[in-house]
């Protein structure tokens, strides 16, 4: 196997499995992406063995502390190990995410469950390299139905891999359906966002329903319906809202699936343009309201930018909501932590002139396990507020 040493090692032994081209003692360059290589440190001893990709600025994910076979048996025990923590935590649950990447010991893989259907991204090219051992390792383990390979993601282009989709086993018709706390979601494997559906906001939702009883709520970047149908449940009349028009039609029929339809509107318009549009009609309307975006800062440069938008788009929501209604917002740009996402909120509820308390400040749901010495693991933020 190849070999490659480090000239720094600190956060390597404090557990982080990053090493990046400016920490190896050589140049990456030369070597094959996706290739497997033994770390060493400035004294020749082992660190740990991982795969090097020259195009990235991550240049060595570590797999593994000791020495050991990558190959389909491996992953067959590491996900195996994931799969054991999610029957500890969810006992027959059926959707879930399987494999969260660093939190599970597999650094580029996400593995994701709908009931008897698996949908699997890999992000790195070490991973690419080793699709064929993961797809085997996941049949054996689930013996789904059909493995989808969503790797359409942009986050790919960063390890100089093309972007793809490609059905790996079965076919995805129909489409399985999935149940959360009594409502029920279609999922669309190969044309939805992500895996299909956003597993990582289940518990915030459902929390959520547990605050509202009826009223009037606005969900904004709707997407196919989660939010808004769980509120359509707990009586409330819900207006989505989302600039995808193939959601906006998944979410109509997911409204339809759980005979929520008569609660809920759905408009197909941008975010920002549909409040600017209605900021009169709207203001002080909603009992609860909802705006869980895309990432805004999608990397440390677009930071002021993002976090503008961020603010600006709160306090729109702000004013459209009544005294002692609730707001959840959401943010899952990792580059935005959780103190700088409370200063926005506090700085959009100066801006749109509202007294606003913070319920409660959540985070993604236990399938998304956050691995303390990679805080990269966390990134999803969700505020509980009460707007005055």
């Amino acid at each position: 196997m190849l070999k490659v040493a480090v000239s720094r090692s600190k956060r390597i032994l404090a557990g982080h499995p990053w090493i990046f081209a400016n920490e190896l003692a050589q140049s990456p360059k030369g070597f094959e992406p996706g290739a497997l290589v033994e770390v060493f440190d400035r004294r020749d001893s082992y660190l740990g063995t991982g795969y090097i990709n020259p195009a990235s600025l991550i240049a060595v994910r570590l797999l593994t502390r000791r020495r050991q076979a990558i190959d389909k048996n491996f992953f067959v025990a590491r996900i195996a190990a994931a799969l054991a923590r999610r029957q500890r935590w969810f006992g027959g649950r059926c959707c879930y995410r399987a494999v969260f990447s660093e939190a599970d010991g597999l650094p580029g893989l996400i593995v994701d469950r709908y009931s008897d259907c698996l949908v699997l991204q890999l992000s790195t090219a070490g991973m690419e390299a080793q699709r064929q051992a993961i797809v085997e390792a996941c049949d054996e383990l689930l013996d789904p139905r059909a493995i989808v390979l969503r790797n359409d993601s942009q986050a790919r282009t960063l390890e100089g891999l093309p972007l793809y989709k490609e059905m790996a086993k079965g076919v995805a018709e129909p489409l399985p359906e999935v149940e959360e706390d009594g409502v029920r979601f279609a999922v669309d494997l190969y044309r939805g966002q992500k895996t299909g559906l956003f597993l990582d906001q289940r518990d915030n939702r459902i929390a959520l329903k547990q605050l509202v009883s009826g009223g009037s709520a606005l969900d904004l970047f709707c997407y196919t319906g989660a939010w808004a149908l769980h509120l359509a449940a707990a009586g409330a009349q819900v207006t989505g809202v989302d600039a995808s028009a193939w959601a906006i039609q998944q979410a109509q029929d997911n409204a339809l699936r759980n005979r929520l339809d008569q609660r809920t509107s759905f408009v197909v318009q941008d975010v920002f343009d549909h409040l600017r549009q209605h900021s009169g009609e709207y203001e002080r309307r909603f009992d609860t309201a909802v705006v869980d975006p895309p990432a805004f800062v999608k990397s440390k440069h677009k930071l002021r930018e993002g976090v503008r938008a961020y603010r600006d788009l709160n306090a729109a929501v702000f004013r459209v909501v009544k005294p002692g209604g609730i707001v959840a917002s959401s943010s899952c740009s990792h580059h935005v932590d959780r103190e700088s996402f409370v200063e926005l909120l506090r700085l959009a509820a100066r801006d749109a002139q509202r007294e606003v308390h913070l319920l409660a400040l959540r985070s993604q749901a236990f399938d998304h396990p956050i691995a303390l010495n990679v805080p990269e693991t966390e990134y999803l933020k969700c505020a509980f507020l009460e707007v005055s």
